[in-house]
Order: structure tokens, then C-alpha cells, then sequence
């Protein structure tokens, strides 16, 4: 990838991607880093959800897991126990949030935030102290949620050897006595993973993927759902909008996931260009979320849209069709009980603030610090879901 384009990435991905797709005529647009885009809306959700498109197991899982039974199973095992968590992730967000200082660091805190009240569903009270201490650090030390700066992932993936030598250990000592009812990430893994078909690095690799793959997204879309709010939000009151709908404009306006890809079955023709067997097509949430054509004023950040009958398009913040995200729906009912607990009974407000995304694994805000000053007069009120 030339000099420039990684510059203009740094700046700002969402901004380059945007002008990449103003600046072409094709329904399939070529990527400069390699690889091809579906700019065309229309069709970027046939790819999605037509089954054609959609055989095979997920590119999520690449080799670890290929087979897509296996793939199903295990989104539905950790899906029903993060459901089932939501009670108990309900109640430790109160101490979490009681606990921040009154300036706080984002999305740092916020990652330190969900990663306290989901600590126990990750990896169960009865795990060795050592273990789920390693899986902790892990969480603080950006293995969940990967920074974008160099020396920070350096640190990271020392963190990351450590732990998955210890989940593996403890995958071991797990299988030998035996499966029972699933008290964590870890269990629900094991379920789906018998020993003949999988090592138990392998295992451990997994739960580290699932680990990831739950903290990502609702960390990085919590900080930014905190983030517009406030930005577009100055005044002394409390937020004029119902949380949910905070959470459903920021995960429009600015999704977490960067490309959602498709492998192709066989040779096809898309939008006027020949794909062999093989390629990896993939879509742009940002700019589904973004066509004109299909949203009234894309650009701005109106959380009041979602009160409204129109102007509505395409929606992909955890994917669709077949391969969407099997836990969407609990993720965002984590978002909007922890957007809830932020802000309800306080005034909440940012500094530092930019809405430009910074590249990691996805879309994520840039380092923002949070005001936080309990309302004394709304402590009778009730959440704002």
C-alpha cells in the first residue's frame, strides 16, 4: 500500500473510504491495499443475504473452526449465556460506574468497564485466580480491543502469549474432569469442541477469538455512543433522547466493523466485473450507512431519526444475512444498560472529543476524556430506555 494512502487511513478511514466511493463509477470498486469493494448498496445487500453468496463456513473463524455447524453452535452457546448474564451485568454496572473518577480516560475506561461486569461469564469465579488475573490484564492492555499504535500492540501481544498459555492449560485441566452445564465462554466452547477434533491450544485460541469478538464491539461502541452524544449534546440538561436510540444513531453513523467480506462459491459477474472462485468481496457498513439515496441527512448525528417512520435504510452495524452476528441483539442490549448507567442521575460531557475514527480491527474513537457529575435533582428518575 503506497505512502499516501496509509497516511490518509491514519487521519481519518472512514473520510478515505467515503472518497474513494464518490470518486468511482463502479458497482464493485477495486481497494488500493487489494481486494475489491461493493459500493452499490442494492448490491452490496444481495451479497450479504443471498445463500448463493453465503456458503461455506464464516471467514470469521478462517481455519480455526471451518466447519459452519461447529460455527452455529458456538455463536449460540456464548449468545444464550450472554443473554442469561444480562441480569447480573445489569447490577455490577452500578459499582462500575460509581467507581470512575470523575474524569475518566476513554475508550480505555470504557473497555475497563465492560470487561468488570462481564468478567465472571468470560471466564467463571471458580477459574484460577492466575488465569482469569492473565485474561483481566488482557483486557487493560488492548488484546481485546486492538490499539492502532505500534508500541502499544507490541505490548499487547506479549499480554496475549502469556494468556493463551494459560487458557490452554486451563482447557486441559478443564476437559479432564469432564463437560457439564456451561458456566462460561470457555465451557460454551468446549461444548461445541470435542478433543478428537480440536487441540487444546486450538480451544484456547477460540476463546480468545470469542473473547474479542465480544469486547470489541461493545467497548468501541459504547465510547462512541458516549462520545456523539455529548459532542452533539453541549447543554447543561440532561440528553433530550431516549438511550436506545443514542445507541442505534451511533452505531449507524459511525459502525465498528470496517468490512464485512464474502468468499465467492464460483466464478461470478457483479456489477459489470468477472470474480473468480475464491475472491473475497466485501462490504462497507459505513457506507450503507451513509447513501443518500436511502437515509435523510446521513452525515448528521440525529438519534431523533429513529423516532421516525422514514428515511431509514439499510442497517448493518453486526452484519446481515446468514452471517450476521449471532449475538446483536444482547450486544445491543449491553450498550444501552451501560449508556443507561452512564448517564442517567449525571451530567455527562467530553473533552478532547473528534469524531474521526481511528483504525483498528474496526472503527474506533480517538482517546476523549468524560465529565461526570452526579445530578442530585434526578435521583428519582427513572432510566431513559
Amino acid at each position: 500500500m503506497k505512502l499516501g494512502v496509509r497516511i490518509r487511513l491514519r487521519r481519518d478511514p472512514l473520510a478515505y473510504i467515503e472518497d474513494l466511493s464518490r470518486g468511482s463509477t463502479a458497482e464493485v470498486m477495486p481497494l488500493p491495499w487489494g481486494g475489491w469493494c461493493v459500493r452499490d448498496t442494492e448490491l452490496a445487500q444481495t451479497l450479504l443475504r443471498d445463500p448463493e453468496y453465503n456458503v461455506g463456513g464464516s471467514v470469521f473463524f478462517g481455519t480455526l473452526l471451518p466447519d459452519r455447524g461447529a460455527q452455529v453452535e458456538v455463536g449460540r452457546a456464548v449468545r444464550a449465556l450472554l443473554r442469561d448474564s444480562v441480569p447480573s451485568y445489569r447490577a455490577a454496572l452500578s459499582g462500575a460506574v460509581a467507581d470512575l473518577p470523575a474524569v475518566s480516560r476513554w475508550p480505555g475506561a470504557g473497555t475497563r468497564l465492560v470487561y468488570r461486569c462481564l468478567a465472571d461469564v468470560l471466564l467463571h469465579p471458580g477459574t484460577p485466580g492466575e488465569v482469569r488475573a492473565l485474561l483481566r490484564e488482557a483486557a487493560h492492555e488492548g488484546v481485546a480491543v486492538r490499539s492502532a499504535y505500534v508500541w502499544q500492540r507490541a505490548r499487547a501481544e506479549v499480554v496475549r502469549a502469556r494468556l493463551v498459555a494459560a487458557l490452554t492449560g486451563e482447557v486441559r485441566r478443564r476437559r479432564l474432569r469432564g463437560a457439564g452445564e456451561p458456566r462460561d465462554v470457555l465451557d460454551a466452547v468446549l461444548t461445541v469442541c470435542p478433543r478428537a477434533q480440536m487441540a487444546d491450544r486450538a480451544v484456547a485460541d477460540l476463546h480468545l477469538m470469542m473473547f474479542r469478538a465480544i469486547m470489541s464491539p461493545v467497548s468501541s461502541s459504547l465510547a462512541w455512543s458516549l462520545l456523539l452524544g455529548c459532542l452533539h449534546h453541549t447543554g447543561a440538561a440532561s440528553w433530550p433522547w431516549p438511550v436506545d436510540h443514542v445507541v442505534r444513531e451511533a452505531v449507524r453513523h459511525r459502525p465498528v466493523p470496517w468490512m464485512l467480506g464474502r468468499t465467492l462459491p464460483r466464478t461470478v459477474e457483479l456489477g459489470g466485473t468477472v470474480f473468480e472462485s475464491g475472491e473475497l468481496l466485501s462490504v462497507c457498513p459505513y457506507l450503507l450507512h451513509h447513501d443518500g439515496r436511502h437515509w435523510d441527512a446521513p452525515d448528521v448525528f440525529r438519534p431523533e431519526r429513529w423516532a421516525e417512520s422514514g428515511g431509514h435504510g439499510p442497517y448493518v452495524p453486526f452484519g446481515m444475512g446468514p452471517f450476521s452476528c449471532a449475538g446483536a441483539a444482547v450486544a445491543h442490549t449491553l450498550l444501552t444498560e451501560s449508556l443507561t448507567a452512564l448517564t442517567d442521575h449525571a451530567f455527562v460531557t467530553v473533552s478532547g472529543g473528534d469524531a474521526r475514527a481511528v483504525m483498528s480491527e474496526g472503527n474506533a474513537p480517538r482517546p476523549f476524556a468524560v465529565h461526570r457529575t452526579p445530578d442530585p435533582t434526578s435521583a428519582h428518575q427513572t432510566g431513559r430506555r
